[in-house]
């Protein structure tokens, strides 16, 4: 899989895929980060990027023209599979999002910034837009790099143990069932018995009855989806 990334601010994701799971995945070969400076896309002297908003009003919105360079210099190299914007009035990312953008080849993100981009950028290039939750932030870098690893992490071969993405909150619209490691007991703090009983059998059910009471206890939206 392929991800390019068109932003302002390239070193604020310099250490987000630098390091851990998605430093691994670029090292295997499995996932290539791209990210695209937009001001090397500017028409002008000063790498202008934004303008006031036509009809007045607060603040500064980003450009058309470096946006459109970046995006079609970017698809006469290969096809992509989505354009994706990320903006608090998208579609709110979730892990059936994840697992379908996780079987895509190629993906372009754009990061907005100010008060939001030129809205024909979203009307003719866009084919996706995408938002981490209902709150804005400076810019869509960090949510560009949460989306970049919810989906790299479900890659086959990226986790050393493959069902462990499997088994994650929210697959199968269930929050994950409690986890203990060692010691067996910490401070009179005991593990639960049956996770100590070697019956695979009954520790996955007593798994999934935990999943379910957690799920009703503190996100039942997901049950009545």
């Amino acid at each position: 899989m392929r991800i390019d990334i068109i932003t302002i601010l390239p070193q604020l994701l310099d250490s987000p895929f630098a390091h851990s799971i998605l430093k691994r995945a670029q090292t295997k070969g499995l996932a290539e980060i791209v990210v695209h400076n937009l001001r090397d896309y500017s028409g002008n002297k000063h790498k202008t990027v934004d303008d006031y908003p036509y009809g007045g009003g607060s603040g500064m919105v980003m450009m058309i023209e470096p946006f459109v360079a970046c995006i079609e210099k970017l698809k006469a190299e290969r096809a992509y599979d989505e354009i994706i914007f990320m903006t608090p009035d998208g579609e709110v990312l979730n892990q059936g999002i994840c697992n379908q953008l996780s079987t895509q080849q190629n993906l372009i993100v754009l990061c907005g910034h100010y008060k939001g981009i030129d809205n024909r950028i979203r009307e003719h290039f866009v084919t996706r837009e995408i938002s981490i939750g209902d709150y804005v932030l400076s810019g869509g870098e960090l949510p560009a790099a949460i989306l970049v690893d919810a989906v790299i992490r479900l890659i086959p071969g990226v986790l050393s143990d493959e069902t462990s993405a499997l088994s994650d909150s929210f697959q199968g619209d269930l929050l994950d069932a409690p986890v203990y490691t060692r010691p067996a007991e910490f401070r009179g703090w005991k593990v639960p018995d049956i996770l100590l009983s070697g019956n695979t059998p009954l520790i996955e059910k007593w798994r999934y009855e935990q999943s379910m009471e957690r799920t009703q206890k503190r996100r039942p939206d997901l049950l009545e989806d």
